[in-house]
């Protein structure tokens, strides 16, 4: 890689992460369903997209998880935290991964983060409400703990159903809007991005 295009790449994947750890720091202020809880929409995922744009995404989104979810260590403590730090970010690098790789194929790309996100985070969920000192899903009346093969289950569908309506809803209208700012040149001329097909 040539050192303009190292520069270029290291910013793009700076300010990525800044904007996506920004955002799901807001995310995380606002009530119940946006930020947390059974099924959350997190705004901040519908950034997500801009891994159709650039290779720098898949960087700059991992370290932009793993930045909002070491926030979250001052909120809930880094015992409880350090599951979503770890593997949440893991569930956000691989989402982003998949989605560059598959860009030219955008809806099944975008299918990345939902897929990715939603077979890691249930699994350590239930530590994680543990951790909170909540053992049981009261609208459910799952226990999380003696009952963890339904609670992943659970926790598949509802955040496959989170990631889905965020990155499809709000994404794919995002995705069009950078493609009129024209963020197809975000990797610079002769790369390929989420016009082809």
């Amino acid at each position: 890689m040539r050192p303009l295009k190292r520069s270029r790449y290291v910013a793009q994947a700076g300010v990525i992460a800044a904007v996506y750890a920004a955002a799901t720091i807001v995310v995380l202020q606002l009530p119940a369903q946006l930020g947390w809880g059974l099924i959350q929409f997190r705004i901040s995922e519908a950034l997500t997209v801009i891994a159709l744009f650039t290779p720098a995404a898949v960087p700059g989104l991992a370290l932009g998880s793993i930045a909002a979810n070491s926030y979250l260590a001052t909120q809930v403590g880094l015992t409880v935290a350090i599951w979503d730090i770890v593997f949440g970010s893991l569930g956000t690098f691989l989402g982003a991964v998949w989605t560059w790789r598959l860009r030219r194929r955008p809806m099944l790309a975008l299918a990345g983060p939902v897929v990715t996100n939603a077979l890691i985070v249930p699994a350590y969920l239930p530590i994680v409400l543990a951790g909170l000192g909540v053992y049981e899903i009261p609208i459910l009346g799952i226990d999380v703990e003696s009952a963890w093969p339904l609670a992943y289950l659970v926790g598949v569908i509802s955040v496959a159903i989170g990631q889905a309506v965020v990155i499809y809803g709000l994404g794919l209208p995002l995705v069009a809007l950078l493609k009129r700012a024209g963020a197809e040149t975000l990797t610079g001329p002769g790369t390929s991005t989420a016009d082809e097909r």
